[in-house]
């Protein structure tokens, strides 16, 4: 099957009913300078381009945490080669018209992760009638170092320029350019919460999807101006695009990956990810309150977030009521009011099940929350709250970061995702939740509305997707207003 692109024609490859088209450019490759500068149009060619394989990835080192296989998630590392900029689509009918579009962001703390991974496959939104369409983005010391004479954000550049791509040419693979949702887990939850906050990204998308991301995860220019101090320190360089230019992806790689740990704290920001990653977006105002984009808003988070950073590195257990105050004079500007607030509403729970809750709430549940309030001001906003605990590491993993993915992806069958120290453990899965959360998001990209109550201030109503699913108002409205007040 061929399609005819702005750039040049594609084949893709049909199989059970489905089209994938994989690795088109949607940017020219960014090598050299160009790594450091804003993207720009690939090239056209001639003739017919081959998409039945996926491309190369953008530079990145293993990502790895504690015990856990992510494979599934990260992808099996760096594919190299330089056109790394591109979409991949599924699609039910190429010479269709009007069809929804779905454009996924992957997570991976902006430092891992590719369109590619195995999680990621669209053919189960395809054969729901929606084109989903997955991206590659820079990421590191490419995509999100604030480096001077360089713009800021290149990897959000990026995504707002395959969005521009897929507004071109996405009608030639049945979809229809005014019924797109962008939506991202994590790191590209948070990169979607930026382009709420991005006019060159008005108009791109008229729905978005915000999957344990945080409307105030960006870093200060004061803070982000410490990451890049100390990258071209570890360098020998001066901070600036000339000299970053100059260095090659496999350097700037390993420099990457030495940049963890870095104190960010100032005098007027606490730091956004807790020490957890060195890079995020840069922003002098956080999406949360800067969102300019008129669009319908679908957000949540999970409900034990924080055990993913803890339980497969062997920190849960041996969790102290210090680390809980250490965690919470990171994250909050009155920890002692924050440590406290949490252990009252829990009276039962260990310091683990404290510290992971803070945790998880400094990284996305604070600014899930915000974000969610913002646009229920001024748009229609729907939340929900994952809460199906993963039997994986003994059952200690539960509904932690990342478990809700092959729930929406229809993907839970996956082998690579079975297993004891793999994320969805051993054992069924309940088929019944796997439907209805994808199905959810199905419904959102097609009209806008999940199949719940709006998020409204004076309720908050909040769908807990669980064997037994069902909205709550506010679930953890004493936690909520503990953050709102910072």
């Amino acid at each position: 099957m061929e399609v005819v692109t702005t750039r040049g024609p594609v084949r893709g490859l049909s199989r059970d009913g489905i089209t994938a088209f994989l690795g088109i450019p949607y940017a020219a490759a960014p090598i050299g300078a160009g790594r450091f500068a804003a993207p720009v149009e690939h090239e056209p060619w001639r003739d017919v381009r081959d998409a039945t394989e996926f491309g190369p990835t953008a530079p990145q080192a293993p990502r790895l945490l504690g015990s856990m296989d992510l494979r599934a998630y990260f992808g099996d590392g760096w594919h190299r080669g330089e056109d790394y900029l591109t979409v991949n689509v599924w699609t039910p009918d190429p010479t269709a018209t009007g069809l929804p579009v779905m454009v996924f962001v992957h997570g991976g703390g902006f430092v891992a992760g590719s369109g590619r991974a195995e999680s990621y496959d669209g053919s189960a939104f395809a054969r729901d009638g929606v084109v989903l369409v997955t991206l590659n983005y820079r990421l590191g010391v490419a995509g999100f170092l604030d480096v001077p004479g360089a713009p800021a954000n290149r990897g959000l550049l990026d995504v707002v320029a395959a969005l521009r791509w897929v507004r071109e040419n996405i009608a030639g693979f049945g979809g229809d350019p005014g019924t797109v949702t962008v939506f991202g887990q994590s790191a590209g939850a948070t990169i979607v919460g930026g382009l709420l906050a991005t006019p060159e990204a008005t108009g791109l998308f008229q729905r978005a999807i915000v999957q344990s991301g945080s409307g105030l995860g960006a870093f200060s220019p004061e803070q982000a101006s410490r990451v890049t101090r100390a990258a071209a320190d570890l360098l020998g360089i001066e901070a600036s695009a000339r000299a970053f230019a100059e260095i090659s992806d496999e350097r700037l790689v390993e420099t990457a990956s030495r940049l963890a740990g870095i104190d960010l704290r100032t005098a007027t920001h606490t730091d956004p990810l807790v020490g957890l990653s060195p890079f995020s977006l840069v922003l002098d105002t956080q999406p949360a309150d800067a969102t300019v984009a008129e669009v319908d808003l679908l957000i949540g988070a999970n409900t034990e977030e924080g055990n993913l950073y803890l339980v497969p590195f062997g920190t849960y257990d041996s969790s102290t009521s210090a680390d809980v105050d250490a965690v919470a004079a990171r994250a909050h500007p009155d920890p002692v009011r924050l440590a406290k607030t949490y252990r009252e509403q829990r009276p039962a729970a260990t310091d683990g099940e404290i510290r992971s809750a803070v945790l998880g709430d400094a990284l996305f549940g604070a600014g899930t929350w915000a974000l969610a309030e913002a646009y229920a001001r001024r748009s229609r906003a729907f939340a929900y709250e994952f809460a199906w605990r993963s039997p994986a590491l003994d059952g200690a993993l539960g509904a932690t970061h990342t478990v809700e993915l092959p729930f929406v992806f229809g993907l839970t069958g996956l082998p690579s995702l079975h297993g004891p120290n793999r994320l969805l453990g051993e054992g069924e899965v309940p088929p019944s939740l796997v439907t209805r959360v994808h199905d959810s998001w199905v419904r959102f990209a097609r009209t806008g509305d999940p199949g719940w109550p709006r998020y409204t201030p004076d309720r908050r109503t909040t769908m807990r997707f669980d064997v037994d699913s069902g909205t709550v108002d506010d679930p953890r409205g004493a936690e909520r207003r503990v953050w709102e007040r910072a």
